[in-house]
């Protein structure tokens, strides 16, 4: 389910001439049982409201006052959400004869043309009011209170997301309304300028209209629905945005090992956090520890239990990293079964988390998995798996594939892979252009048969990738460091930054020279790590090894590691991978 919440604005939308139909309210209370939330936001005072409306309680909350007051009718109190008018205003407009005139806690209203008398009053007082309109009604508030803030608030009181809210309008001071929830409706006899703007625009006019939409949402026929103001920003191709759906999403993020799977989630990711879509990371090897606008829970020495991870959650504004790199591998996919059902029953209640990323996801749902509970991306909001193997995932997990990202310098050879998992026909993917760069990707989606080449539209913030997982996680066998000597009588094996000096401390002079004078250690971090600057740093002590003493040349080399990255004080515990040599 795509949708949680209704807000109605009241006159001439859900109300015709002050009153609600019957079968208006019987939609509502269908709606209500069915687990929706219901929201009336009105720019009428609350008294006013109350004196024309008997039914206060079908609303869970009430902004009244165009965004000004926030009334609970169950619980009967109200709260200002701002200061309220200036004295010496009212005493000025009454003083010259505006009528009507009425002033509330937060808002002072009138009708055209008194709003001439209003704007002079203000600017010759001196005062910061903005003047809002709304079909011949006047409407005087403190600067940024207007039913989208007013609707905000109501949301955070219920820990309800603006992208799981439809809501419902008709005159001007709907604009920034229907434009701050996912889907902004609008009905028949609304202002063409307001229709315009809108994603929805309803057959029926006022408390029919309502209706209309409340059998809709019940039907879940604008899931569907694609509001494209809302998709996320994924490059560009031939000179145009190639932007994906933010709702329904099965995507696959593929490619070898240090290709850029990386480089396109922490894109998508941050235009997804910062435009308020709640993100559960659940990532197996630390490479999202340091991940900006994110709550990391875990960490090499403990796993973040279920009820933690959803009690952070439960407030819509909180995106999440689920770090695993404290859980062996063999015990991640059982976690991750456990957790996926408490996602979606998350989600089910509070219409929120938006987006689950999984890291690594052939680790949590390995081709021998044969179920994975989830029916539809859409359960969760949308998915986006990041893998270097598609073909070892769960069968189950690539029929919720709807759109692949391959990355690397042979994307075609990831797409057959994944095709070939799916048994379904490579598609056909136009020849690289020259000057070929790096952020270049393909893109796929499921219904296509040809997929198409476009440059990834990079992240505004860069971010230190994999810092934790290199200096204390576990690196797959083919990035770890082996020590060897120079007659290959060693083998062992450094896991991460943080053995790996732990080793060089350890070999005897002759293996750690022969390394600094073939320039290994530069390699691995440059190759493997992916850290340029470190490697050329260590390259330098490499290129002094024989003037200098082997304790020296090592001290430095653990130095300019110790700079750049975190080491812990104890070795981690954590290892997935039982077969060292």
């Amino acid at each position: 389910m795509r949708y949680n919440v209704l807000a109605c604005d009241y006159d001439e939308t859900l109300a015709k001439g002050g009153e609600v139909a019957e079968e208006t309210i019987k939609a509502l209370e269908r709606l209500s049982r069915a687990g929706f939330k219901l929201l009336l936001v009105t720019g009428r005072q609350l008294d006013d409201l109350l004196s024309v409306f008997p039914h206060p309680a079908l609303f869970d909350l009430i902004v009244a006052e165009n965004g000004g007051l926030l009334y609970d009718p169950r619980q009967r109190t109200c709260d200002a959400l701002a200061a309220p008018p200036p004295a010496e205003l009212a005493d000025r407009l009454r003083e010259q004869g505006v009528r009507p005139l009425g002033v509330g806690q937060v808002l002072i209203a009138t009708r055209e043309p008194h709003d001439v008398p209003v704007l002079a009053a203000i600017r010759e007082l001196g005062l910061e009011r903005q003047v809002i309109y709304n079909k011949g009604a006047v409407m005087v508030l403190p600067p940024g209170v207007n039913k989208a803030s007013g609707l905000t608030a109501a949301l955070d009181r219920l820990s309800l997301s603006r992208h799981g809210v439809v809501a419902v309008g008709d005159g001007e001071n709907d604009h920034a309304f229907l434009a701050a929830a996912e889907c902004g409706a609008t009905v028949a006899n609304a202002l063409p300028a307001l229709k315009d703007a809108c994603d929805l625009a309803l057959d029926e006019p006022d408390g029919h209209g309502v209706g209309q939409l409340a059998g809709r949402l019940l039907a879940g026929d604008l899931d569907a629905m694609e509001i494209p103001r809302h998709h996320v920003l994924l490059g560009h191709a031939d000179g145009e945005e190639v932007r994906l759906p933010t709702y329904g999403m099965g995507l696959l993020v593929a490619g070898p090992s240090g290709s850029g799977k990386s480089t396109v989630t922490t894109a998508l990711l941050e235009r997804l956090v910062g435009d308020g879509y709640q993100c559960v990371i659940v990532d197996p090897e630390g490479d999202y520890a340091e991940h900006p606008g994110v709550t990391v829970l875990g960490d090499p020495d403990r796993v973040p239990g279920m009820e933690e991870v959803l009690h952070v959650l439960e407030q819509p504004d909180h995106s999440v990293v689920v770090n695993l790199i404290g859980q062996q591998l063999r015990d991640r996919p059982a976690y991750f079964a456990e957790l996926l059902p408490r996602l979606t029953g998350l989600r089910a209640k509070l219409g929120h988390p938006h987006w689950l990323v999984l890291d690594e996801a052939h680790h949590l749902m390995p081709a021998e998995v044969r179920d994975v509970p989830l029916r539809h991306p859409g359960d969760l909001g949308a998915l986006l798996m990041i893998t270097v193997h598609p073909d070892a995932l769960s069968p189950d997990a690539l029929r919720l594939v709807t759109s692949t990202v391959a990355v690397g310098k042979e994307p075609r050879n990831t797409l057959a892979a994944f095709a070939t998992a799916r048994g379904r026909d490579v598609p056909s993917l136009p020849a690289s252009p020259e000057g070929e760069q790096a952020g270049d990707i393909a893109l796929w989606h499921d219904a296509d048969g040809h997929a198409r080449r476009l440059t990834l539209a990079p992240a505004r913030a860069e971010r230190t990738r994999h810092r934790r997982k290199y200096a204390a996680g576990t690196m797959a066998k083919d990035k770890s460091f082996y020590f060897t000597g120079p007659e290959d009588r060693l083998r062992l094996r450094a896991r991460n930054l943080h053995t790996f000096v732990e080793l060089a401390d350890g070999v005897d002079d002759d293996t750690w020279l022969h390394h600094l004078r073939r320039c290994d250690c530069s390699a691995w971090i440059r190759e493997s790590l992916g850290d340029a600057e470190l490697a050329e740093e260590v390259a330098a002590v490499e290129r002094e090894a024989d003037g200098l003493e082997p304790r020296e040349s090592r001290r430095r080399v653990a130095d300019l590691i110790s700079e750049r990255y975190t080491l812990p004080a104890e070795p981690t515990a954590f290892d997935p991978d039982h077969q060292d040599r």
